[in-house]
């Protein structure tokens, strides 16, 4: 019996209300996106979600994958989950019908996606890794590839992978070593990848890689480097499954947490090499690497909301059923959910767990105006707005994740440090989220460098300016202690914005120095402007008749994000008005 189930309820309210589902199915190519079809669509996923997801979440965290005979074996009930996954068109949802997608807006795919995560992040990162192939070729490769590759990627038939990481070469590409060889038609590859999700595996009948390499003549540094499909199995001239590819997997890692999720060390040309084809230019394969590594960003966003839903249901389930001592005004023991510090972590965990959701399909829905808004000037707009808040979504929704998947083991108290409760995997499960896919840090220099000096904060300031807004919407709505706190936290904002790009040229470690607190800042103040538009909606719903308590509730919780959370956007403006001379004032060598 699965102990997720799908928060339709704020999902439907944070699509309406928030991400504005109303203008976007009215863009070009979403019309036939109807409340109604939304509507099926979520009870749908919450079906699969919580009764073929969900109860193979523990047992395939406590089995993991194993590795026979070069064939990396998945937990038991895996492929058949991932069959029905596959069989209902899910994978296709939030593509283009050019392509052979649904067409769905992605706010809709973010929603549903959010399910998949929560109720089985290790399985559910097969399909999030397809999807950044299916972009990365559809906008870059030739037709030829494209028209090969892309129909059976889009029904999940073929599963993809990205392949940057190298043993000396992490977040630093311009070590990767990787080679590529041209020959004839096609190209060579030659070398060792670590760190490949779902690399190696038996659920899907073909596995198409994408992978950083470098050709003889490359310039040095990441203007160097190419990206090339190499598929596991080779075609046949008509289309159908040849022979195997010279690629192997070497090992499968032991890690912290997503135990069912294989983590592939894998090796190309250890033969003739690993037949390969160029995608996009020679040497541009840093660009077409972006257009993965931005999907993907925004998906483990999505990841952090979703494993901190869960965290949060489980809890708070708990917190309903443990008994453990008096609390005030009952006469005899009750459970703990009635002890005022318990009431303060679950509120915690659920703050910011509706404040991630409220972040990410906010960017999901900005996603959607950026590609299909009327104007070329509206999509530059929204352009503009998405290249800025993915850092911050990944970056906040994350490391966010952390606080709430540690808090709800401490809900559990004793029971919470054993494996048994499944409350220990949601905090190991997480602990990736800040990692992989570019590392908080990695977010924080994105964010200060190339979106914040770039434009030199012309998309942070459009940000802020309309963030003034909604001040005199909370005082219309008699939200008086939303309005104080928010104005405050916002000039905090403002003020560390000013002085990093006053400051950002005579400091050039200050980015880098302070960045992870400017980011969450920002992540902090962009959550409360949700929250406080998501307090503003249901305030109207209340006053319009409805007696439903969901609204009640919703106030409840923004104001405690107001009143708990959003004070730490003052403290971190401090830190980084406080620069980097005491970050940087010990030599390395005395740590």
């Amino acid at each position: 019996m699965s102990d997720y189930f799908a928060p339709l309820k704020d999902m439907r309210f944070v699509i309406d209300e928030i991400a504005g589902m109303e203008s976007i199915s009215c863009l070009p190519g979403f019309e036939e996106a109807t409340p109604e079809l939304v509507e099926a669509v979520l009870e749908q996923a919450g079906i699969l979600a919580n009764e073929v997801f969900s109860p193979l979440n523990q047992p395939g965290d406590e089995h993991g994958t194993r590795l026979e005979d070069g064939v990396v074996k998945s937990p038991p009930g895996y492929a058949d989950a991932y069959r029905q996954f596959v069989d209902n068109g899910w994978q296709s949802i939030g593509k283009s019908t050019a392509i052979g997608g649904q067409g769905l807006p992605f706010l809709v795919h973010s929603a549903v996606a959010e399910m998949w995560y929560s109720s089985n992040m290790s399985l559910a990162l097969c399909p999030l890794l397809t999807s950044g192939a299916i972009e990365a070729i559809e906008i870059h490769a030739t037709r030829e590839l494209q028209e090969t590759y892309l129909p059976r990627m889009v029904t999940g038939e073929w599963s993809g992978t990205m392949n940057l990481t190298e043993p000396q070469a992490g977040t630093d590409l311009a070590a990767i070593r990787t080679r590529a060889q041209r020959d004839g038609d096609h190209y060579l590859i030659y070398g060792q990848k670590i760190f490949i999700t779902w690399g190696e595996h038996e659920m899907s009948d073909n596995i198409v890689h994408l992978v950083l390499a470098r050709l003889p003549d490359a310039p040095p540094g990441v203007k160097g480097i190419s990206l090339f499909l190499v598929p596991k199995f080779l075609l046949n001239a008509d289309g159908s499954k040849g022979e195997r590819n010279d690629l192997r997997v070497v090992s499968v890692e032991s890690k912290l947490g997503i135990h069912s999720s294989p983590t592939c060390v894998m090796s190309y040309g250890d033969g003739d090499g690993a037949i390969g084809y160029l995608v996009g230019e020679e040497h541009s394969g840093l660009a077409c690497m972006f257009t993965m590594m931005n999907n993907a960003r925004l998906e483990v966003g999505m990841q952090g909301v979703a494993i901190s839903e869960r965290a949060c249901q489980k809890a708070a389930l708990f917190a309903r059923e443990r008994v453990q001592g008096i609390a005030r005004g009952h006469g005899e023991r009750s459970t703990i959910i009635h002890h005022p510090d318990v009431r303060r972590m679950l509120m915690q965990m659920r703050a910011i767990t509706e404040a991630g959701r409220a972040l990410a399909y906010y960017a999901s829905a900005q996603t959607d105006l950026a590609h299909h808004a009327d104007s070329e000037s509206e999509r530059d707009s929204h352009q503009r707005r998405v290249d800025l808040i993915i850092p911050i979504v990944k970056g906040w929704c994350t490391e966010m994740a952390q606080e709430v998947a540690y808090t709800g083991v401490q809900v559990h108290g004793g029971m919470g440090f054993i494996e048994e409760t499944g409350a220990a995997q949601y905090m190991r499960d997480a602990r990736i989220l800040t990692i992989y896919e570019g590392t908080s840090g990695i977010q924080a220099l994105d964010l200060m460098g190339r979106k914040m000096l770039r434009d030199k904060g012309q998309a942070m300031s459009e940000l802020i300016d309309e963030l003034k807004g909604l001040e005199s919407e909370l005082a219309a709505a008699d939200l008086a202690t939303l309005e104080q706190r928010f104005a405050a936290a916002l000039d905090a904002l403002e003020d560390a914005t000013r002085y990093y790009l006053q400051n950002a040229a005579a400091d050039p470690d200050l980015g880098s120095a302070v960045g992870f607190e400017y980011l969450m800042l920002a992540g902090n103040v962009v959550c409360a402007w949700l929250m406080g538009r998501s307090a503003i909606a249901a305030q109207k719903r209340l006053d319009t008749g409805s007696s439903d308590s969901f609204y009640v509730h919703k106030i409840s919780t923004a104001i405690y994000f107001a009143e708990h959370v959003l004070p730490r956007a003052q403290a971190q403006a401090l830190m980084v008005k406080a620069g980097s001379a005491s970050i940087m004032g010990i030599d390395a060598d005395v740590f």
